[in-house]
C-alpha cells in the first residue's frame, strides 16, 4: 500500500514539475489555445470598418492624409513639387504620381497645409510657390475653393489672400487677387483628383474638431462594442478578445490633440465584461507614436511612418506599455500584451524593433510574471523568423503573424480550391517556420474568411473558413479573427456566425 502511495506522490511531483517546465518555456498549461476575435475599429478607428462614423464631418473629403492632384486647365498638366520637394512648384507634368500628389494637413474645415513627397510644405517665396519648409507656420496654409456644383474644379488661395495660378509650365505664382467664373482659359482653375484617403483616429478626431469629437467618439465607444457582445463571444466557441488600442490611451482623459479622452474607460469596461463572461484579454498596441506603418490603423496623420526614427518614439511607446500593464496586471483576465501591431519594413528595422521589444518585455515583466508578451512580425519584405532568436530568450513570449488572402497580387485570379490549397500547403508551411518546438509560441493574430473570388457560394466560404481554422489551430498560442463587427459581412465574425458561415462551438 505504501509503495502505491509513494508512486502516486512521485507521479504527482512529475506532473507538477512538467507543468512548471512548460510554463517556464512559455507553453500554455493544459495545451490551452487562444480562439480570439479582434475588436477592431473600436478603440482605434478604421473608417472602412464603420464608414458612418465619418458622416457628420464637415467637408469630409478633405481629411488629414488625403492625397490631392491638381491639373491646370491652361497648361493641361499637373502641379508638381520639383525633385519631390525642396524646390519650386511647377505645372508641367503629363502624368500624376508621387511628386504630383499633395497631402493635406487639415487645420479646420476650410484651411489646410499641403505636404509634398519629400515631406516639405508648400508655401510662398514672395509670389513664387515653393515647397522648402520642414516646419510649417501660418504662411504655409491654403484654402481650397470648389466650383459650385462641380467639386472637381477648384482654386487654391494662399494665406496672403492671393490665388495660385499656373502662369507657365515652369512658373506657379500666388498673385491673383480677384477671380470671376470658371473658364477653361483661367490659369487659377485646376481640375482636382483625390488620389488617396486615410480614415483613422487622427482623421476622425481632427475632422470633427475639439468641440464635436468628444461627443462623437463617446457615442461610438459606448455603442459599437457593448456587454452583450462579450456574452455573444463567450457563447460561440471563443475564449479571448484581442483589443487594439492607441498610444494616446495612456494620457487619458486629456490626450494630445486632436485625440480625445474616453477610450480608457471603454477598455476598463472590456476587462469587467471579460471577467464576467470568462474571457481572456490580449491588449494590442495597434498605433504607436509617429505611426509604425504609415497606415490609417496605426493612426498616421498623412501616411508617414515616423516611429523608431528617434529614441524618443521608442521611449514613449515603452511608457504606454508600462501604463497599460501596470493598470491591468492584477486582472485575472489579462492574458497577453502585444507590444506593437504590424510594424512595416523596411522603415521599422530589425535593430530598432529588437531594442524596443527588449525594453517592452522588461516593462511587462516589471508588473507581471504571467502575462504573455507578443512580438509582431513585420509587414513587407522581411524574414518571418527574424525575431525567433530574440524571443527564444524571453519566457512566455509569442510571435504574431497575420495571414490574409486579399489585397495581394499573389491571389489574383485564384479559384476557390486554389485558395484552400494555398492555406493547407503554403500557410501551413509558413506557420511551421515560426512554430519552434522549444522556443516562443506562435500566434495567427489576424486572419479572415474573405478573398477576391467572384461568385463564391456560402459553401465555398464555409470550406475556406474551415481550412483556415484547421491550419491556424496548430499555432501553439492560438488565432484571432479580424474582426467582430464590420459593415463588410465576411469581415464580421458576428455576421459569419449568425449566418452559419462559421461554427466554433
Amino acid at each position: 500500500m505504501r509503495s502505491f502511495m509513494d508512486l502516486k506522490i512521485w507521479l504527482l511531483k512529475l506532473v507538477t514539475l512538467s507543468s512548471l517546465l512548460c510554463l517556464s518555456h512559455g507553453r500554455p498549461n493544459h495545451e490551452f489555445r487562444v480562439r480570439a476575435v479582434n475588436l477592431g475599429g473600436w478603440l482605434v478607428t478604421e473608417g472602412w470598418i464603420k464608414p458612418s462614423l465619418f458622416d457628420g464631418i464637415p467637408n469630409k473629403d478633405f481629411l488629414d492624409g488625403t492625397g490631392l492632384q491638381f491639373k491646370s486647365v491652361t497648361t493641361r498638366k499637373y502641379l508638381s513639387a520639383e525633385y519631390g520637394g525642396g524646390n519650386i512648384i511647377v505645372a508641367n507634368r503629363t502624368d500624376a504620381s508621387n511628386w504630383e500628389t499633395f497631402t493635406l494637413w487639415r487645420i479646420n474645415e476650410d484651411t489646410f497645409r499641403l505636404r509634398v513627397f519629400n515631406k516639405q510644405f508648400v508655401g510662398l517665396n514672395g509670389i513664387n510657390v515653393v515647397a522648402v519648409i520642414d516646419v510649417p507656420s501660418h504662411s504655409e496654409t491654403f484654402d481650397i475653393v470648389k466650383e459650385s456644383g462641380n467639386s472637381s474644379r477648384v482654386r487654391i488661395r494662399a494665406s496672403s489672400g492671393y490665388f495660385l495660378q499656373a502662369k507657365t509650365e515652369e512658373l506657379v505664382t500666388a498673385d491673383v487677387s480677384k477671380v470671376r467664373g470658371w473658364r477653361n482659359d483661367d490659369p487659377t482653375v485646376f481640375v482636382m483628383t483625390i488620389a488617396t484617403r486615410l480614415q483613422g483616429e487622427f482623421q476622425v478626431t481632427n475632422g470633427y474638431g475639439p468641440t464635436k469629437a468628444p461627443q462623437v467618439m463617446k457615442e461610438h465607444w459606448n455603442t459599437f462594442i457593448v456587454e452583450d457582445d462579450f456574452k455573444f463571444i463567450a457563447n460561440n466557441g471563443l475564449n479571448t478578445v484581442r483589443i487594439p488600442v492607441g498610444w494616446w490611451i495612456a494620457s487619458d482623459p486629456t490626450p494630445p490633440k486632436p485625440y480625445v479622452g474616453g477610450s480608457l474607460h471603454a477598455l476598463d469596461n472590456a476587462f469587467l465584461w471579460a471577467q464576467k463572461y470568462g474571457l481572456k484579454v490580449i491588449i494590442d498596441l495597434h498605433a504607436a507614436p509617429g505611426s509604425q506603418s504609415g497606415y490609417e490603423h496605426s493612426s498616421s496623420r498623412d501616411g508617414s511612418q515616423d516611429w523608431g526614427k528617434s529614441d524618443e518614439t521608442i521611449h514613449q511607446t515603452v511608457q504606454v506599455i508600462d501604463f497599460l500593464t501596470a493598470r491591468y496586471a492584477k486582472s485575472p483576465n489579462l492574458y497577453a500584451v502585444e507590444l506593437l501591431n504590424e510594424p512595416r519594413a523596411p522603415g521599422a528595422t530589425v535593430e530598432m524593433l529588437s531594442k524596443y521589444y527588449k525594453a517592452g518585455y522588461e516593462v511587462v515583466r516589471k508588473h507581471s510574471s504571467t502575462a504573455y508578451v507578443v512580438l509582431s512580425n513585420r509587414l513587407g519584405p522581411s524574414d518571418p523568423k527574424e525575431f525567433l532568436p530574440l524571443a527564444s530568450g524571453l519566457k512566455r513570449s509569442v510571435i504574431d503573424v497575420h495571414y490574409y488572402s486579399v489585397l495581394n497580387d499573389t491571389f489574383t485570379n485564384f479559384t476557390v480550391q486554389e485558395h484552400i490549397d494555398f492555406i493547407k500547403t503554403n500557410r501551413a508551411s509558413e506557420l511551421n517556420l515560426v512554430t519552434a518546438s522549444n522556443g516562443p509560441l506562435s500566434f495567427v493574430g489576424e486572419w479572415v474568411a474573405e478573398w477576391e473570388v467572384i461568385g463564391a457560394t456560402k459553401r465555398d466560404y464555409q470550406r475556406f473558413a474551415k481550412a483556415q481554422i484547421n491550419v491556424y489551430r496548430r499555432a501553439t498560442f492560438g488565432w484571432g479573427y479580424w474582426t467582430l463587427k464590420n459593415v463588410r459581412n465576411h469581415w464580421s465574425l458576428e455576421w459569419m456566425i449568425k449566418n452559419g458561415y462559421i461554427k466554433l462551438t
